[in-house]
């Protein structure tokens, strides 16, 4: 895994892609005590950074590996993002999920064409191993979520845009706090920026009581979530940071920052109310890092990357309602 495989990524997404922006408002500003931008990946294909890994994955295929179709295991971000970008390729896609993923997730995911397999997850169902044997006897090509060379080069060219954007509003010198699973979007923004923007650091946030990442950095090896489900922040529950992922993320990320699910909540009510953007709670967690732990941050600015906005009527009014006025 390396630069060079980011920034031919940004070649073969070229037009398949959105070049999402940073925002900015005066009232975030104030409440996190600095100038923070947002990065809207809520606002990319399928709603999440998720479809830079796909498409990047399935136009690394060759002829054969795509006719004979592919499989993902995701909770539902990776499972539309891999649909779709098999379905704009003509490629068949089976897509493991777990059965208490967002109904929407599940169903958007359908929509696409893919076909969904559902798993227990709560109970101990193991999704690399469902997904592992679903691949070998139909010939599938596995992608997995984030530990896979290719997915990781997609999600780095949010780092690409990150950097060139960053020069353009005369940052350069800011902590860019990313929503953190198993770790394919933090380590692939790490390395963009470790080339592209060296003074800007990627630093991980996570929801609590699922803060593996910021453990494994602070202890310096791979650690555990205790368990599997049980967060509003379905889109970044993993096991455990990537075999992949985790020594970049050690060699190139700062310390990782850890949220309340209120404040997860409190942030997709302020990027509503000030940015006129949808968040998911796994997506607004670096927002609500920004904001409300600004003493674990320095600098004179801050950029947080809303990775995906997939999130269900009910958690949304549920946010509005506790926190219509954050922001």
């Amino acid at each position: 895994m390396n630069i060079d495989m980011i920034e031919a990524a940004a070649q073969r997404l070229k037009g398949h892609v959105r070049r999402t922006p940073l925002l900015s408002s005066p009232f975030l500003d104030d409440i996190a005590g600095r100038r923070v931008l947002v990065k809207p990946e809520c606002l990319q294909h399928t709603g999440s950074f998720k479809f830079r890994g796909g498409w990047s994955a399935i136009s690394s295929l060759s002829p054969d590996q795509r006719a004979g179709g592919v499989i993902a295991f995701s909770s539902g971000n990776h499972a539309q993002g891999v649909a779709m970008a098999a379905k704009l390729h003509g490629v068949a896609a089976v897509i493991v999920m777990p059965a208490d993923a967002p109904r929407m997730k599940i169903d958007n995911t359908r929509a696409m064409g893919a076909e969904v397999v559902l798993y227990d997850r709560a109970s101990g169902e193991n999704r690399e191993e469902i997904g592992g044997k679903i691949a070998q006897d139909r010939g599938l090509t596995l992608i997995r979520p984030y530990d896979e060379p290719q997915v990781i080069a997609g999600q780095g060219t949010t780092g690409l845009e990150i950097a060139e954007q960053a020069r353009a509003e005369g940052i350069e010198q800011a902590d860019v706090l990313v929503c953190c699973g198993g770790g394919g979007l933090t380590s692939g923004i790490a390395l963009a920026l470790e080339k592209h923007a060296p003074g800007l650091h990627a630093r991980p946030a996570e929801p609590q009581g699922f803060d593996d990442v910021a453990r494994s950095l602070r202890s310096g090896q791979i650690e555990q979530n205790d368990r599997l489900s049980g967060s509003l922040c379905d889109a970044i529950i993993t096991p455990q940071p990537g075999n992949i992922t985790f020594p970049i993320m050690k060699q190139l990320c700062g310390p990782g920052l850890v949220v309340t699910e209120d404040q997860a909540l409190r942030a997709m009510a302020a990027a509503f109310n000030r940015l006129k953007i949808v968040v998911e709670p796994g997506g607004a967690v670096a927002l609500a890092a920004a904001l409300y732990h600004p003493d674990q941050i320095t600098g004179d600015a801050v950029i947080a990357v809303a990775s995906g906005g997939n999130v269900d009527a009910g958690v949304f009014r549920q946010a509005l309602e506790q926190y219509g006025d954050a922001g």
